[in-house]
């Protein structure tokens, strides 16, 4: 009995052992049948793009044939993805622009994800002059509250005024209509200082004919008392002026200091006396009234020339004495020592004030052609924009200025190359009274150019 037993027993093991295999034969076969099974596959076997889905195009065109809110933008920089995946390439690594097929978006060399719109940054001196009908921002003939006559080229013998009819746009940078409720809005309770020479004056008066419209504003008080900014006895003007929107609170001021040094008499009592221009020390109303300034625009530049110091008895000073450095006396020199020394004062007194936001302008450029200003120069075109329309370039013209602001809280208000465009836009030989026999390259007719600077400052603040 116990033999039979184990015979069955064992016959009954065999059976089931045979069963498992036929199951486990069926069951393998039927998986390699399943389309599943492919995911066990590497994803080097299975990295093939299908080109009924995806178009991939050349190095120059890598649009992706999706939803057009899907696409690449064409303007995106090529050389960005050639560059970063230079070194990828040699190990084989699946080329950007098929990896880019999957997404708007650009991927570096770490594989991390970076928006395509990053690549865009916002250079208000970098775009282009384009026409616009709704200019100019303000009338010529009506802005006399606060345009002097000798700017107002539409009250002069000039015929042509195209050069008003257009708006500087910047690369990549949001630049809204200028609204002067909307500006006024912006800046109430707050101050607006413009500190330079005669450019920086025509800046000024551009921003009090933008704010009111160039019309007569009974509302608008004249503040220059509180800044010592009155004519003195004998003087042709002040040094100044200042002005108060009262609806919104809102002050906007110039004071004169054409070489942003301060320059103090050394006779008081004598009117023909030397003037010590300490170029290490910035002029004594900006250091007195900084505090009550939220915005502040300096500039200076074409009053650094001997003939200006000489005429004005202008005698450099450096840590309270006559210079004895005979490097830093050339003109060239001593300006690149006062910009920079200026600088570093206001970068040093921000900390202090939080809310201030303060610029130096560029230095705005000269279109005498054939001669100098007393030589018989010229700027009789009136061409609107006969040598191009756009800047390109990625620096400031004005590699001064933009090295003394670099690593500074100082802001760089660059206009140089952006007017450079516009030798149509000056005062010419036109005045009041007729043609002359010199003419103003350096100066513009208003409205015109100085009224985009304004734009790109309100835009920056």
């Amino acid at each position: 009995m116990k033999g039979g037993n184990t015979f069955r027993l064992r016959g009954r093991s065999l059976s089931l052992t045979l069963a498992v295999l036929i199951v486990t034969t069926i069951a393998i076969w039927a998986w390699e049948k399943n389309p599943f099974a492919n995911s066990l596959l590497s994803a080097q076997e299975l990295y093939t793009i299908p080109t009924s889905e995806f178009h991939v195009g050349s190095q120059n065109d890598s649009v992706v044939s999706m939803k057009p809110t899907e696409k690449i933008e064409e303007n995106m920089s090529h050389s960005i993805i050639t560059e970063e995946t230079k070194g990828e390439e040699k190990f084989g690594t699946a080329p950007v622009d098929a990896i880019s097929a999957f997404s708007p978006e650009m991927i570096d060399s770490d594989a991390h994800v970076i928006s395509s719109s990053k690549s865009k940054v916002c250079n208000y001196a970098k775009g282009r002059w384009v026409a616009d009908s709704r200019r100019p921002l303000y009338s010529g003939f009506g802005c006399k509250q606060w345009l002097s006559k000798m700017w107002a080229c539409r009250l002069t013998q000039r015929k042509d005024f195209s050069y008003e009819g257009y708006r500087w746009q910047p690369e990549n940078c949001d630049m809204p209509k200028f609204e002067k409720s909307t500006f006024l809005q912006r800046m109430q309770d707050k101050t607006i200082a413009f500190i330079g020479d005669s450019l920086g004056r025509q800046q000024f008066q551009s921003l009090m004919c933008m704010a009111t419209g160039g019309e007569e504003s009974p509302e608008v008080e004249n503040v220059g008392k509180k800044y010592g900014l009155v004519k003195a006895r004998g003087a042709i003007r002040p040094d100044g002026w200042a002005y108060r929107f009262t609806k919104t609170n809102t002050t906007i001021l110039y004071y004169w200091s054409a070489s942003l040094s301060d320059l103090v008499p050394l006779n008081i009592s004598d009117p023909s006396t030397d003037v010590a221009m300490h170029l290490d020390r910035p002029p004594a109303f900006m250091r007195r009234f900084l505090l009550h300034f939220d915005v502040l625009v300096l500039n200076t530049g074409h009053h650094w020339n001997r003939g200006k110091l000489n005429a004005n008895r202008w005698v450099m000073h450096v840590d309270g004495k006559p210079n004895e450095d005979k490097k830093r006396a050339e003109i060239g020199h001593a300006k690149n020592f006062t910009v920079y020394s200026v600088v570093r004062w206001l970068d040093s007194q921000l900390p202090s004030h939080p809310h201030l936001k303060a610029f130096f302008r560029t230095i705005s450029p000269r279109h005498f052609a054939n001669g100098d200003w007393n030589t018989g120069g010229s700027c009789n075109n009136t061409t609107p924009l006969a040598g191009g329309s756009e800047v390109m370039q990625d620096g400031s013209s004005d590699p001064l200025v933009e090295g003394a602001v670099k690593g500074t809280a100082v802001k760089i208000l660059d206009i140089t190359a952006v007017s450079q465009l516009r030798d149509e836009g000056h005062i010419s030989h036109y005045s009041l009274r007729g043609n002359l026999n010199v003419s103003d390259c350096l100066h513009w007719c208003l409205p015109g150019i100085p009224d985009a600077w304004n734009e790109l400052l309100i835009a920056q603040i």
